[in-house]
């Protein structure tokens, strides 16, 4: 796992810093926090309600609350230039070891609330069965997060260069 310290972290003692989920179209971490305002403009716009305002007073999407449809309507709505179309959209859902399903509990939510059908579930001995995620088909939408009774979906950003995966990021 990469972990980043931004210089805001850094000044607050916080050496090494777990990348947020920002709203749709964020830019970097660094010029995000460089150009967003707090105004919180993009979270009165978002129709879902899952943009709230993290420890810095900056937006982050909580996918607990929801899932995200891409309507756009936090980028129409962002005067700053925090939040740019071109920036795509990097997080995929992951599935931690408190899925119910993989402690014998027979539970599919997540698998259902999937439109683009990305989560499967691989039969196991002991009435367990495995949740696998299609990187490929997986949106990031959020979806099967705000879905779990476990609450054990988390999301990664997928970096387009390798060598700078940022893993586990819970969905707030």
């Amino acid at each position: 796992m990469t972990q980043t310290a931004s210089r805001r972290a850094f000044l607050r003692g916080q050496f090494s810093q777990r990348r947020v989920m920002r709203p749709l179209g964020a830019l970097a971490p660094e010029a995000f926090a460089r150009a967003c305002t707090g105004c919180m403009d993009c979270a009165e716009a978002c129709p879902e309600g899952i943009i709230i305002t993290d420890s810095d007073n900056l937006p982050v999407v909580d996918l607990r609350l929801g899932a995200c449809t891409f309507c756009g309507d936090c980028l129409n709505a962002c005067e700053t230039g925090a939040l740019d179309a071109d920036t795509p959209w990097d997080w995929k859902a992951t599935v931690t070891d408190d899925c119910l399903s993989l402690n014998g509990v027979s539970c599919r939510t997540c698998e259902d609330q999937c439109d683009e059908q990305a989560l499967r579930f691989r039969l196991m001995t002991g009435g367990r069965a495995q949740p696998i995620v299609d990187p490929e088909l997986c949106r990031g939408c959020g979806a099967c997060a705000a879905a779990c009774p476990a609450g054990a979906v988390t999301f990664t950003h997928q970096d387009p260069r390798p060598d700078l995966q940022h893993d586990g990021v819970n969905p707030c």
